[in-house]
């Protein structure tokens, strides 16, 4: 029984310094795919080199963990323990970074097992996937917001409607007693085509009159270039 209980909680396998280097290697040379492939798929301003060095950082740190863990239930058990009272709270600018984290984890999860044969397959597909879907990026929405007082309010909703139609959506509200506040949301391809038909609705907005402040606002899913 105490045989049975020391290779339950004791070292399973012993590797040697020759697979140790190997799975580190391996690790290393999968996670500059994964750096590569953050490079192509963000540009602009929305390319974080730290961010990058630490996905290649983070491969090869899973997979020495997973050399550390191996099959020693009490080590796994203790690193579970370890890890539990960390709180990471890296802001994430990018959805798409999410899944750059969890690809260098279950990279270096798996070199540290010594599957390489399923760090490589899964890395290729995820490569593939993150090269033909990685570049793209949601469509340009802008804001409009107007600012003026409560006697123009069917004025302003009449003349967006007019100019937009259905293509803006009314996002925010604001009213107080003496004035109102409207949030529209539009596609900026339509601005877009309403500049280049030298269209304005910023003259006709100022004309009703009494109008505090007209902005347009970009907002975007993605900080692109």
């Amino acid at each position: 029984m105490k045989q049975q209980l020391f290779e339950m909680f004791g070292s399973a396998n012993d590797l040697s310094v020759e697979v140790i280097v190997t799975r580190l290697c391996v690790a290393a040379i999968i996670a500059c795919f994964i750096f590569m492939s953050y490079r192509i798929s963000h540009d602009g301003s929305i390319y974080s080199k730290k961010f990058n060095v630490s996905l290649v950082v983070l491969t090869v740190i899973t997979t020495t963990v997973m050399i550390v863990i191996g099959n020693n239930l009490a080590m796994s058990l203790g690193m579970v323990g370890a890890l539990s009272i960390v709180r990471f709270r890296t802001a994430i600018k990018d959805s798409r970074d999410t899944v750059y984290i969890f690809w260098a984890i279950v990279t270096g999860i798996c070199c540290g097992a010594g599957d390489y044969l399923v760090a490589s397959i899964g890395s290729a597909f995820t490569f593939a996937l993150l090269l033909l879907f990685g570049r793209i990026r949601s469509e340009g929405r802008m804001l409009l917001i107007i600012r003026t007082v409560r006697s123009n309010e069917s004025r302003i909703e009449a003349l967006i409607f007019q100019h937009y139609s259905r293509n803006a959506t009314l996002r925010v509200k604001n009213s107080t007693e003496t004035a109102v506040e409207f949030i529209y949301e539009i596609r900026k391809d339509i601005l877009d085509k309403e500049r280049m038909a030298g269209k304005s609705i910023t003259d006709e907005i100022y004309d009703i009159g009494n109008i505090e402040y007209f902005n347009i606002v970009a907002q975007n899913d993605d900080i692109s270039s």
